[in-house]
């Protein structure tokens, strides 16, 4: 169970069903068993209409590759999740000059993909991923592909996106340091949760530390990028 407001971790050595998991919640998988509630709600016996309209009103995405539209400035790209829930034109540019501003991608609005460093393109992607309101978002490896200054940055934006806004995060990763920026980590082992760790009390040293214990008995693979 993952309760409202959360900001929780996956982890497990490859193949361990990490991928198949998040797949599944957002809809890319059907089960052939079980059922995926959320907000009451089992997604699993949902039509594909209704699939549809799920994922565009209730889920947000940010994966490793930002996946922004490279025809798009990063205003455009944050607008067309907007335009495609069916927000009003007239409330959109506040809507983004809000996030923007928040998430401290207000000076790049008028820039291309290629114009921005990973860093900033991944910081628009979570921009586009929160601006609708989102009930979950789904993270998968969203640091993978950025340096460690851009990994944290990215990291205390997810923290604050969790903090500031109340949003729910589910974020895969094979890193014990990005894990470490979440309230708790469930691992995965050959399909099944294996073991749990929350943070609670811990400083983010200490949560770190019992994370990697874990990571190191699964045999994981943890890139530390502090």
């Amino acid at each position: 169970n993952i309760a409202e407001g959360e900001f929780v971790a996956i982890m497990g050595p490859s193949g361990s069903g990490k991928t198949t998991l998040l797949n599944c919640i957002s809809t890319i998988d059907r089960l052939t068993n079980g059922r995926i509630l959320i907000k009451g709600r089992d997604i699993t016996k949902l039509s594909t209409r209704a699939l549809a309209k799920f994922r565009r009103d209730e889920l947000g995405f940010i994966f490793q590759d930002s996946n922004l539209l490279d025809t798009l400035t990063a205003y455009e790209n944050i607008a067309l999740a907007l335009t495609i829930k069916g927000v009003p034109s007239s409330q959109i540019p506040a809507r983004i000059n809000d996030i923007a501003r928040k998430l401290g991608v207000d000076a790049q609005l008028n820039k291309y993909p290629n114009q921005m460093s990973g860093g900033q393109c991944q910081r628009v992607a979570a921009a586009r991923a929160i601006v609708c309101d989102p009930s979950l978002i789904l993270a998968d490896e969203p640091t993978g592909a950025l340096d460690s200054h851009n990994a944290t940055v990215m990291l205390e934006t997810l923290e604050g996106m969790n903090k500031n806004f109340g949003a729910t995060i589910l974020m895969v990763t094979h890193d014990a340091y990005a894990a470490s920026f979440t309230s708790r980590v469930l691992f995965l082992s050959d399909g099944r949760i294996f073991n749990e760790v929350r943070r609670g009390d811990l400083s983010r040293e200490e949560y770190f530390g019992r994370i990697m214990e874990v990571v190191t008995f699964l045999g994981g693979e943890a890139r530390h990028v502090g």
